[in-house]
């Protein structure tokens, strides 16, 4: 994957002073070459900036173990997204505090309100259904799962990354432009964030619901307003599937190992009516991606996709017991510009 090049420390993402009269909170110098630290600890990250934000290009796959423990699966793995050029996480370099800042119960259903310093990005506590998808056993012991799309990204704040950054470094940064931090005992307002005594601003996770960010304290632009709780945030990259299949819940099933080869090589191990099933799957330089699905009994079902396309290629390994499964190549997602039968105004305002 081509990164963004290598970013050039100025005066970004650094503790941050309020200046009232514009209600603006401008960048200082004090930490910038921590923040940029805070990213350059993970080799999958590279960094830039314009006139008006910080750019943060990754591949979207943390380098800790992923979706073991999940315990209500929909199916999905874990694939490298391309956050990268136009389509790279981009992060305010000048906030403005929001008259009414907004809700997470009420907004952002939909795509993520942070990125995390590993360029994973975090979405809202609660899934679109409005739950929390850490109580209903959504999310791996790291706190993330893998998207419809096979994107991987939290869900709550990954306070483990303190362990690589430091205990008193962010471990994210919201879509506003604030630095989000692990726990602390200081007091926190409603949006679960805090002043600093040098006039900054900055998130802290919390161990009960809301879990993070209660509100946005910075202002944001929203893509369909009227549609919120289903709004999203914007600018922000998007994400399309390899798998063209309609993949659901898989009632009963709990993953437990999830296991990498070598770089595009993975395993997922799960438990369905104690038995032991499996994901074989792996993709090329060329974007061949092929996916192994074996049963209980042996039994392989092979998947064979081209990214530039999302088709179907019919190919599978020499194998007895290997077929290849039949999907549809033409499903649409969202963000393709057509409204169809999988979709509908809330799901996908953008299309609908």
């Amino acid at each position: 994957m081509n990164f963004i090049g290598v970013f050039t420390p100025i005066a970004l993402l650094g503790l941050l002073s309020c200046s009232p009269a514009k209600n603006t909170v401008e960048l200082g110098n004090e930490r910038s070459s921590h923040s940029h630290k805070s990213f350059s600890h993970f080799k999958q990250v590279n960094t830039s900036q314009d006139d008006d934000y910080f750019i943060v290009a990754s591949n979207g796959i943390p380098d800790h173990p992923v979706m073991e423990g999940i315990t209500n699966w929909q199916q999905q793995v874990v694939l490298p997204q391309g956050y990268t050029a136009n389509n790279a996480w981009k992060i305010p370099l000048h906030p403005e505090l929001a008259e009414t800042p907004l809700l997470t119960q009420e907004h952002f259903h939909r795509g993520a309100i942070a990125v995390a310093v590993n360029g994973v990005p975090i979405f809202n506590a609660m899934n679109n259904r409005g739950e929390f998808a850490t109580e209903i056993g959504e999310l791996d012991r790291w706190g993330g799962h893998a998207g419809k799309a096979d994107d991987y990204h939290y869900h709550l704040i990954p306070e483990h990354l303190e362990q690589v950054v430091g205990e008193n470094n962010p471990v994210a940064f919201a879509l506003d432009g604030f630095p989000v931090f692990g726990q602390t005992d200081a007091q926190l307002d409603e949006y679960l964030g805090r002043f600093t005594e040098s006039g900054s601003y900055q998130y802290h996770a919390v161990d009960y619901a809301p879990y993070f960010i209660a509100g946005l304290r910075g202002k944001v632009s929203t893509d369909s307003p009227r549609n919120a709780p289903e709004d999203q945030i914007v600018p922000q990259p998007f994400t399309r599937p390899v798998r063209t299949a309609d993949y659901g819940p898989l009632r009963g099933a709990e993953i437990t190992h999830f296991i990498k080869h070598q770089a595009h090589s993975y395993s997922l191990e799960y438990q369905l009516n104690g038995h032991s099933h499996r994901i074989n799957y792996n993709w090329d330089q060329e974007g061949l991606y092929q996916f192994e699905y074996v049963d209980a009994d042996g039994n392989i079902t092979t998947e064979v996709y081209k990214k530039s396309d999302s088709s179907l290629q019919g190919q599978s390994k020499e194998s007895p017991n290997t077929n290849i499964r039949d999907v549809d190549a033409g499903k649409k997602y969202c963000g393709d510009g057509i409204c169809d039968s999988t979709e509908t105004s809330q799901q996908c305002p953008a299309d609908c």
